[in-house]
């Protein structure tokens, strides 16, 4: 298999460059490089631009790298943007224009059955966005194995929203004592046990959805982490520099909401206050009144965008005036 099969249509490609307004030797990170689509439109862009994409898998890595290897500008790193901050100030990284992060599982991911992510084929259960592990994170079939009944049901629970995370919990711990679950088709048959046929008949999607979308969370810890990270990467913006998020499901999107909202509006003194007490201060504003949707267009292309939001914040300019959020 080529490198070439990890390109991927990146989700929302024209209102990213349209908001990142890229300049000639401006300085950009890709903090989820995946295939390159997306640094390969910042590159193209402009002139002389300088660009640091990151990404855990190191498919991700080779395939940008074949991919971007006409662009002198082009840097790729293989480690996980949770750490950008300690990455980029290693090379000694500039202040930078602009940051994007695409929080999505990428296609080709999806797409090869060997790597786990997938429940519509029988495969080794892995998940982890880098299979050699030097990133960190343990296969899924490791951490199925030794998961605690109480623990995994909260993980169902608050990373999949799964509303059978008691009885799914249950069952897991009833099956492993039996034998390992080694299998994306292991996994799909223990949701199948837990929940009623008459439940999964109305689903409207595949039943192991959520579970396999909690077991990923918690393989990769792609939320714990989120937040922090936004505040690093927020830090190395040059001023009125932008962050750019892209999100595709309601736990990811409410972190970077949220996150957004206290970096605009910091301050944790009483509403009625007449006077800010606590010192906490402003380090930028939101753009683009919220999320933004891909159109109608881009879904009928690519289907897989059809849950993308994309989020905006802007560093604070020297001597810009600064509306709080209300």
């Amino acid at each position: 298999m080529t490198t070439r099969a990890f390109w991927h249509l990146p989700v929302m490609l024209r209102e990213v460059l349209a908001w990142i307004q890229v300049e000639p030797n401006g300085v950009y990170l890709d903090g989820t490089l995946g295939g390159g689509g997306h640094s390969e439109g910042i590159l193209c862009s402009g002139k002389s631009v300088t660009l640091y994409g990151i990404d855990r898998d190191p498919a991700a890595i080779s395939a940008a790298m074949e991919r971007l290897a006409s662009h002198p500008g082009f840097h790729a790193i293989h480690g996980n943007f949770h750490n950008a901050k300690a990455l980029l100030e290693g090379l000694q990284a500039p202040p930078l224009h602009a940051a994007l992060l695409d929080l999505g599982v990428s296609s080709h991911q999806l797409d090869t059955p060997e790597r786990g992510f997938s429940y519509h084929e029988d495969a080794p259960l892995d998940m982890r966005m880098d299979p050699t592990g030097a990133t960190g994170g343990q296969a899924a079939t490791e951490y199925l194995a030794n998961v605690s009944t109480q623990e995994f049901r909260r993980v169902l629970a608050e990373y999949g929203e799964e509303k059978w995370a008691a009885r799914i919990a249950q069952v897991l711990d009833e099956k492993r004592r039996i034998r390992p679950i080694l299998t994306t088709g292991d996994l799909v048959s223990i949701v199948d046990a837990a929940v009623p046929k008459a439940v999964r008949r109305r689903d409207s999607g595949h039943s192991a959805r959520r579970t396999f979308q909690a077991v990923r969370i918690a393989v990769n810890d792609e939320l714990v982490p989120l937040e922090n990270a936004l505040w690093d990467i927020v830090s190395m913006l040059a001023p009125g520099g932008k962050l750019l998020v892209i999100t595709f499901h309601s736990l990811e999107d409410r972190i970077v909401k949220n996150t957004f909202r206290r970096m605009q509006n910091p301050c944790v003194c009483p509403p009625r206050a007449p006077l800010c007490t606590c010192g906490k201060k402003s380090v930028g504003k939101v753009l683009a009144g919220g999320a933004m949707k891909p159109g109608e267009e881009e879904v009928a292309r690519n289907p897989r965008a059809r849950s993308a939001m994309l989020r905006i914040f802007q560093s604070e300019p020297p001597n810009s005036p600064f509306i709080p959020l209300q």
